[in-house]
């Protein structure tokens, strides 16, 4: 199965940048986005042979998530069950046979991290749910997780250490996601491979430069791990400020 995932800054636009072709070129399993910026009916995507779910931020043109996948999922949940974290669009989770799938679009700490304190409260609340569907089945939840784990996942560590998507807290969070049971792919397979990044702030020429950070992640069981095939980060793909993330599986 190939399975792909890309926060495209609103599918609106993104859809003028190309992302049909490219949703029709890569031909994925499943393919999932994240911040969509829209509410129902504001966009007609046709997309043959795909069953789609979508997630809608009650603020409009805010957050929001989409699967669309070639196979209908036997159950389909939105959110995680818990209304404070339920409003935003930001968890779509599809029951297949053999595992679950889930897309998420993790909170931004935001400028001076004025909402830090509430993302510790997501981080914790949405492990609970991971690890609660995983006693039943295993999980691959892929999405833009607002963290870049290592220094390794960004360009500039030094200067970023206190900023969001790279303080010690939010870091954290992320280290006890994987200790709970979970494989970041991408570094499964490439441990130690530097420079490859997933967004790029659209100031300062950052992608021109590869100035980025890699906050796009597939992470699935550690259960799963042999039937892992390969993880890749398209970073030619353009139409937002984040490139697709994919991983190959043999389910």
């Amino acid at each position: 199965m190939k399975l792909i995932s890309w926060n495209v800054n609103g599918i609106r636009a993104c859809v003028t940048k190309g992302f049909l072709d490219y949703f029709k070129e890569i031909d994925a399993d499943i393919f999932c986005i994240q911040e969509s910026k829209l509410q129902e009916g504001q966009i007609d995507l046709e997309l043959d042979g795909y069953y789609q779910y979508w997630n809608y931020a009650k603020k409009k043109g805010y957050s929001g998530t989409a699967i669309f996948t070639k196979k209908e999922p036997i159950n389909v949940i939105y959110g995680i069950g818990i209304e404070e974290h339920d409003n935003e669009g930001r968890v779509i989770t599809l029951e297949y046979e053999d595992f679950y799938m889930i897309t998420v679009y993790t909170p931004n700490s935001q400028n001076e991290l004025a909402r830090l304190d509430y993302r510790m409260k997501w981080e914790d609340a949405f492990r609970e749910y991971l690890c609660k569907l995983d006693e039943n089945k295993p999980i691959i939840v892929c999405g833009d997780m607002n963290v870049a784990h290592k220094e390794i996942d960004l360009k500039n560590p030094k200067t970023n250490r206190k900023n969001a998507g790279f303080t010690d807290e939010e870091r954290g969070k992320f280290t006890e996601l994987l200790d709970a049971g979970y494989i970041d792919t991408f570094r499964y397979f490439y441990p130690d491979k530097e420079q490859i990044y997933s967004w790029w702030s659209y100031r300062f020429k950052a992608r021109e430069k590869n100035s980025g950070w890699r906050i796009d992640y597939f992470v699935v069981s550690e259960r799963l791990k042999d039937k892992l095939i390969d993880a890749s980060i398209h970073t030619d793909v353009m139409g937002s400020d984040h490139c697709p993330v994919e991983v190959d599986i043999d389910l």
